[in-house]
């Protein structure tokens, strides 16, 4: 087997590099850095303002002109549908006006058919209560009449029993007669 060769860091390194460390860092590469860095910012400034930055403003303004777009259309339709609502809400409430009126109308209109019905009712019963009243006047004229002559025959049929002779009609009649003025 070959044996490891080694190596010293000297004899490696190429001439002319890296023998002073990290080339950033090295003091006698300062004013060249300092130039290039002040060309690259002035560069990268002005390809920002004259090409990114407007972009991006105009970007954000086209965003802002959308959002403000956005938020009016919202209050437009908001108004919209503030008015719907509103609309909605006396629709409602002129239907319920209308129900209680038609409600109201109906109940007076059934009232007035009822009072009209009962005074109907009144009268016929009336007319029939007055019938009535001269029917049972008449039966009882009729009975009255009946009762003087039931009252004479039981007088007469009662006396001839208890005295076995049959009293006079006149008598029995005046009998009767004083009987019913008490």
């Amino acid at each position: 087997m070959a044996e490891p060769k080694h190596t010293t860091s000297t004899e490696h390194i190429p001439a002319g590099e890296h023998k002073t460390g990290f080339p950033p860092f090295d003091s006698h590469s300062y004013a060249s850095q300092l130039v290039w860095l002040a060309i690259a910012f002035v560069l990268l400034f002005v390809l920002m303002s004259k090409w990114a930055l407007p972009r991006v403003g105009s970007v954000i303004e086209n965003r802002q002109k959308r959002i403000d777009g956005d938020i009016a259309e919202a209050g437009t339709l908001k108004e919209q549908s503030d008015a719907a609502v509103a609309a909605y809400e006396k629709a409602l409430a002129d239907a319920r006006a209308n129900a209680q009126a038609i409600a109201n109308e109906t109940r007076d209109k059934q009232a007035a058919e009822a009072e009209t019905r009962r005074k109907a009712l009144e009268d016929e019963l009336n007319v029939k209560l007055t019938d009535a009243e001269k029917t049972i006047a008449t039966t009882k004229q009729a009975a009255m009449t009946n009762v003087r002559g039931i009252a004479e025959d039981a007088a007469r049929a009662i006396v001839e029993r208890l005295i076995g002779k049959a009293p006079s009609d006149q008598a029995v009649t005046a009998a009767v007669a004083d009987a019913l003025k008490r």
